[in-house]
């Protein structure tokens, strides 16, 4: 009898060995599970971080390239000799759309507005003179070019847009002292005129006040 009951236990024992050694293995399989998907998760984290760091570096690298290179077609003018005086007489100025010279003391709001009526030339320069690039279309702009123009100047501070009746081209970019016709919203001018003309280093005053000023998008 003694010798059944011996021989039970030691079964039992042997069981219960078994089962912990069964846990031990499994808990060591889930180890090495959690480990290799902890890899690869931070392997892939590490991977994307790189990319995303390569892409900002390359639409970094791209943005001084634009600032570097001169703008194919822009017309410029001598900003020495751009005077930029604030008068109360109108100012007949020799371009169309103008680019710089004596000004309203009010400037049209730049940050990022579109006008969809013809504004003040003598309010407009006054915006230029503090690093805003204007956007003018005239009526020959297909509509498409200027919805996309207008979304493109809304995204974008120390911007503003608005219809010009009289300019030589359909699509004109104006910024202190420069300007440059395209041929569509698409044209790759428009990007490299905004990088490299936005609060400009030609500006006068550049990231002097866009808001506060005249008129409302």
């Amino acid at each position: 009898m003694a010798s059944r009951n011996a021989s039970r236990d030691n079964d039992r024992k042997a069981r219960i060995e078994e089962m912990r050694r069964a846990d031990r293995a499994r808990e060591r399989r889930n180890r090495i599970i959690t480990i290799s998907i902890s890899a690869v998760v931070v392997a892939g984290l590490v991977g994307f971080g790189a990319v995303v760091l390569n892409k900002e570096s390359e639409e970094k690298d791209k943005k001084v390239a634009q600032a570097k290179a001169p703008v194919t077609g822009e017309k410029s003018w001598d900003v020495k000799k751009l005077t930029n005086k604030h008068v109360t007489k109108a100012v007949a100025y020799p371009m169309k759309p103008p680019v710089g010279g004596d000004h309203d003391q009010v400037w049209m709001n730049c940050n990022g507005d579109v006008y969809k009526e013809a504004i003040a030339d003598m309010n407009a320069v006054h915006s230029l003179e503090h690093g805003a690039v204007w956007v003018t279309y005239t009526d020959k702009a297909p509509a498409a070019d200027v919805t996309k123009l207008s979304a493109k100047v809304k995204d974008t501070p120390y911007s503003l847009m608005s219809p010009y009746k009289d300019q030589a081209g359909a699509i004109m970019l104006t910024a202190w002292g420069r300007q440059v016709t395209v041929d569509s919203a698409d044209d790759p001018r428009v990007d490299q005129f905004f990088t490299k003309y936005v609060q400009g280093s030609q500006t006068p005053e550049p990231g002097a006040a866009c808001t506060g000023g005249l008129g409302a998008s």
